[in-house]
């Protein structure tokens, strides 16, 4: 007997966030496209057609184009999304972050649950920093805020047997092809000092052009100004995220 506006209508001459674009079904695909195209859609069970102007801000964690491949996403909206693509690289590729990620949440968690904690010990912000967070902030966050409601005083004192117990788990799971194509390009690229082109460039001795190696970087998140103080280790992997 009530009128529910959908998410499109609510947000005309607004923003919509769709999260996990990668798992939309097929079915719904289809209907997503249109609104996306046409700017169009009509509610359910009506039949009178609305238009609105919404700006789509949608994250995914996905490979869209091995998805189109597999043809478990449509290629039409496939390139709807990807009109203006934002690579967001993992958290074992931004590891200055992670300091500022810490305090940040240390700040937070402490003033949410009455505490007064403001100084992180340098040997634990260096375990914190060499860690590869497969989890990505999620798995930062909930470790910290777990240290939080561990400790007692001014200091952070958490419990970094957990992990170590995280990484001896990772060590015994298999590297992912694009954590070894991530890694062997990498490599490749600090033997010659981050030259791309030329005779004597990474491209020519990983036998790919300069373009393809260039794209190869942006999709896998490799930059010279976000090299890991840390060496990575092959058993760490997470998943990035692409924002379109």
């Amino acid at each position: 007997m009530a009128r529910k506006i959908g998410r499109f209508e609510a947000a005309n001459y607004g923003t919509l966030f769709l999260d996990e674009i990668g798992d939309i079904p097929l079915e719904l695909q289809t209907k997503l496209l249109r609104v996306l195209q046409e700017r169009e859609f009509e509610r359910l069970g009506g039949v009178q057609t609305l238009r609105v102007n919404v700006r789509l801000v949608a994250p995914t964690n996905r490979d869209l184009a091995a998805l189109v491949s597999e043809e478990r996403f449509r290629s039409d909206l496939y390139y709807r999304f990807t009109v203006f693509p934002i690579l967001v690289p993992p958290s074992r590729d931004r590891f200055e972050d992670i300091p500022l990620l810490v305090m940040h949440l240390v700040r937070t968690f402490s003033k949410q649950m009455g505490k007064q904690i403001d100084r992180v010990p340098a040997d634990v912000m260096e375990a914190l920093v060499s860690h590869c967070w497969p989890g990505n902030i999620r798995e930062l966050q909930n470790f910290i805020e777990r240290s939080v409601i561990l400790t007692s005083g001014d200091v952070l004192r958490p419990a970094l047997a957990g992990l170590k117990r995280t990484t001896e788990a990772e060590a015994l799971g298999a590297v992912t092809l694009e954590d070894a194509e991530r890694n062997h390009i990498r490599k490749t690229l600090e033997h010659t000092r981050w030259v791309v082109g030329g005779p004597h460039g990474a491209a020519v001795r990983l036998g790919i052009k300069r373009t393809t190696l260039y794209f190869r970087m942006q999709k896998l998140g490799i930059s010279r100004f976000n090299k890991d103080p840390f060496p990575v280790r092959q058993s760490c992997y997470d998943a990035g995220a692409s924002i379109f």
